[in-house]
């Protein structure tokens, strides 16, 4: 059975501006082709055995030639695979798609076309600038600076007529020839101009001048592509409609260490205040086997105290819970402590109140909140990682009986990043958060022994006071600990920083 061709538009930059339709599409996807100009973070979305073929074109280096390309979309849906093409912005504007689409028509091959955000008004936006304005422009032309040509094959002079805004993509290499011709044939030198450089992400720069003065402002600010040039009065609206760079953590860079599904949530918060999340999940979860697990759960009746001590712990034990066909009304009776708010609220997804709930999120909070309360009849299970501290234990144990119940092993991931790798050697990262003693470790161990180096002049983010001592231990410093030892916590304190 033949496969089909899904050319979907992956948006301008920013992931979350992808469509509806096109993620549902990335997470059915046998196979995605994509482009330099798609956020690869969106390949994260794609289902396990998804295989990624990247094809990206960049100027004077093409990973695979057009004619390439178009064989290769032919071929992966003969072998029945259902395909996505993920193309930067909307795959018809100056995007090759209409070439994609009649290769694939004339090899009999089933396509489908999912409209993307072009840059030419997303990253407009994403700068303060409305591409159409009642008051000076109603009406805007898109495009592209880049033909097929050496010399650029514009009709200029009517260019030049036109009342509306002006939109060049891809055209940073001929910025001069642009602004040169639209002048000879008319346009005023004091124009309103500006460039956008990678526009909607947190990358983001934004160069205006005059049209006389383009050029020389993009020489000063070493403004490279992708970019783009817009020209016109609605540029003068910037100053008023500016809002993706005033957020607070525009353009950091922060490296967020935790195990991968985790990691995606601190790096949601980031990215929604405008900053950068290198996601860097150097730690995964590894259940125990379940059949383990359920002969615990089987011995529940004869505990009097529950306590957890994470958020894993958490979702692993009910897990087993479920599997041993058992609900929370086995719980009955028994006393249920979580260690901190954040596991507090994964047991009310399960419909648990917690009975006890430290306000400092560590051990010893714990043992402070229940040693006057615990007598030498109770019985306690302790849901934790293979990894965790013995503190609890060894301190619960003084009090009455303790059984551990390993649900999880945190062991590292075996893959390393190539976005780490690259801030690494490029030195730009700017903060450094870790959520527990376990990352500290697996993060030293994963940059080497110069790590002192690597890490002059990055801000670390520590979770809490565990975690602040597995970083002095190698001799570093925490620049901040969270006051609330969550997600949230880390989040206030890289706030906190911004406003020194």
């Amino acid at each position: 059975m033949v496969g089909k061709v899904f050319l979907v538009g992956a948006g301008p930059g920013d992931e979350k501006l992808i469509t509806v339709k096109g993620m549902e599409k990335i997470k059915q996807a046998d196979v995605i082709v994509y482009d330099e100009l798609a956020n690869d973070r969106l390949l994260s979305y794609s289902k396990e055995a998804c295989e990624e073929i990247y094809v990206g074109k960049k100027a004077g280096n093409h990973a695979l030639p057009q004619e390439k390309i178009n064989e290769l979309l032919v071929e992966l849906a003969k072998q029945g695979k259902n395909v996505v093409r993920l193309k930067g912005g909307d795959p018809y504007v100056f995007g090759r798609g209409g070439e994609e689409c009649q290769v694939l028509k004339a090899a009999g091959i089933s396509f489908e076309v999912i409209p993307g955000v072009t840059s030419a008004i997303g990253g407009l936006a994403y700068a303060g600038i409305p591409i159409t304005h009642r008051g000076c422009a109603s009406s805007f032309h898109v495009i592209t600076g880049h033909l097929q040509s050496t010399d650029l094959e514009l009709d200029f002079e009517s260019l030049t007529k036109i009342k509306g805004t002006l939109v060049f993509l891809m055209g940073v290499e001929n910025l001069e020839n642009i602004c040169t011709k639209l002048m000879h044939y008319g346009k005023a030198p004091d124009t309103p101009a500006a460039i956008i450089y990678r526009a909607t992400t947190p990358y983001q720069k934004v160069v205006e001048a005059r049209l006389d003065l383009l050029v020389a402002t993009a020489k000063e600010e070493k403004i490279q592509p992708p970019s783009l040039i817009v020209i016109g009065e609605v540029v003068n609206f910037r100053s008023q409609l500016s809002f993706f760079e005033e957020q607070p953590l525009f353009g950091k860079k922060i490296v967020v260490t935790r195990s991968r599904v985790q990691a995606s949530t601190l790096a949601t918060k980031i990215e929604d205040l405008g900053g950068l999340a290198i996601t860097c999940p150097i730690l995964k979860n590894e259940p125990v086997e379940t059949e383990r697990l359920s002969i615990m759960i089987n011995r529940l009746p004869v505990y009097t105290h529950i306590m957890f001590t994470s958020v894993n712990g958490v979702e692993l034990f009910f897990k087993a819970l479920f599997y041993g066909k058992k609900d929370t009304r086995t719980l009955g009776k028994i006393k249920i402590t979580a260690i901190g708010n954040a596991t507090a609220a994964s047991l009310l997804n399960y419909g648990i109140i917690p009975d006890y709930v430290p306000e400092k999120f560590v051990g010893e909070a714990i043992m402070e909140l229940l040693k006057d309360k615990l007598t030498a009849n109770d019985h306690i299970l302790l849901p934790r990682s293979e990894n965790s501290r013995d503190f609890l234990v060894t301190e619960l144990s003084k009090i009455c009986r303790v059984d551990e119940f390993i649900t999880y092993r945190t062991i590292a991931e075996t893959e390393r990043l190539n976005n780490l790798d690259n801030l690494v050697k490029a030195g730009e990262m700017d903060y450094v958060t870790f959520a527990s003693s376990s990352t500290v470790d697996y993060f030293i161990d994963l940059i080497g022994t110069d790590y002192h180096a690597v890490l002059k002049g990055v801000k670390l983010i520590s979770i809490g006071p565990i975690t602040t001592s597995q970083l002095a231990s190698y001799g570093l410093e925490a620049d901040y600990e969270a006051k609330e030892h969550t997600i949230d916590g880390i989040i206030e304190a890289l706030l906190e920083d911004q406003k020194q």
